[in-house]
């Protein structure tokens, strides 16, 4: 009888292992922190386990944690002392994410400080722009973006990521980052942002949950594909070095969409509601924690992933660390 012996590639583990189309590196892992004002702060978030609010102190000795463990590169959030309407903390050179930038580089010089470049966290309508008469103004809100991807350069930051997603941004931060100096800080752009059920326990973490309506007018619609193609080109004829998908296990479609079509590098943020559904899974004992955790990002790597944020990436760095020995 005559057919094809599929097997004989997965006899064994050196077999499986010899022929491996993909694999997991912490070199290819992002991790997100929470940065707050205080002195020896270390708040649990209730709805992420394992992840914690940091004063600019401890972000310090996580710093050089995550180095000893090999995390090369962190992606910044702020929560700031007050709130404006016109989101002054998110610029301020003395705001929370400029002085962990700078302490993270104190510490750990080699470490890839990513930040977060919105303004949602900010002001008190908990939305990504200057809100007036309820309305979110798109090109008003542009100046600001710049300012902020400009005090986080001028404080260090390796690589600003605008998550905010109104038109015309990464030009207006291209701009301003190649006029004052800054044409070597690469934009991250979260190009294919969608307004996704997913956010949740990012929202308790960071504080920015809207105050009214929601963020379907900027952000994607999550039944839309052909749209992620065109958001994308946008922002690379902006000046975009990378693009970004998020959510990222529900748009595996649309990472793989990006890659085929994109010459850049991909990254795809696996969220808070991802994270947190696993991780209340794995304590359960409903499923296992460690394995589903590496099957899910192995997969954003298939689908064409080439950084993967997530919040798993420190337990990740533990893991791939015993699996050597």
């Amino acid at each position: 009888m005559q057919f094809d012996r599929h097997r004989r590639l997965r006899w064994t583990p050196g077999m499986r292992d010899l022929w491996r189309e993909n694999r997991l590196s912490i070199e290819t892992l992002m991790y997100p922190l929470f940065a707050v004002h205080g002195s020896g702060v270390r708040e649990p978030i209730s709805s992420m386990p394992g992840v914690e609010h940091l004063s600019v102190d401890e972000l310090r000795r996580e710093a050089v944690e995550l180095a000893e463990l090999g995390v090369r590169s962190i992606l910044l959030f702020g929560i700031p002392a007050h709130k404006d309407e016109r989101s002054s903390e998110a610029y301020d050179e003395r705001g929370i994410v400029q002085q962990a930038i700078r302490a993270v580089k104190e510490e750990v010089p080699e470490m890839v400080v990513a930040t977060d470049v919105c303004l949602c966290q900010y002001n008190p309508a908990g939305h990504c722009g200057i809100v007036r008469n309820g309305v979110i103004l798109n090109d008003e809100t542009l100046p600001l973006l710049a300012q902020t991807a400009l005090s986080h350069a001028a404080a260090g930051a390796d690589l600003v990521a605008p998550s905010d997603m109104m038109d015309g941004r990464v030009k207006m931060i291209r701009s301003a980052l190649d006029e004052r100096g800054f044409e070597h800080v690469p934009v991250m752009s979260y190009a294919v942002k969608y307004a996704s059920a997913f956010y949740g326990p990012f929202r308790e973490a960071a504080d920015s949950a809207p105050q009214f309506g929601d963020r379907r007018s900027h952000q994607m619609d999550p039944a839309n594909r052909r749209e992620a193609i065109r958001e994308a080109r946008s922002d690379l004829d902006e000046g975009a070095d990378v693009i970004m998908v998020k959510p990222a296990m529900a748009y595996m479609d649309i990472i793989r969409d990006l890659r085929e079509r994109f010459d850049v590098p991909v990254a795809a943020y696996q969220v808070s509601g991802e994270y947190s559904m696993i991780k209340a899974a794995g304590l359960r004992g409903w499923i296992d924690e460690r394995a589903v955790v590496l099957e899910s990002l192995l997969g954003l790597r298939r689908a064409g992933a080439d950084l993967i944020i997530t919040y798993f990436a420190k337990d990740v760095a533990r893991w791939l660390r015993e699996e050597r020995g």
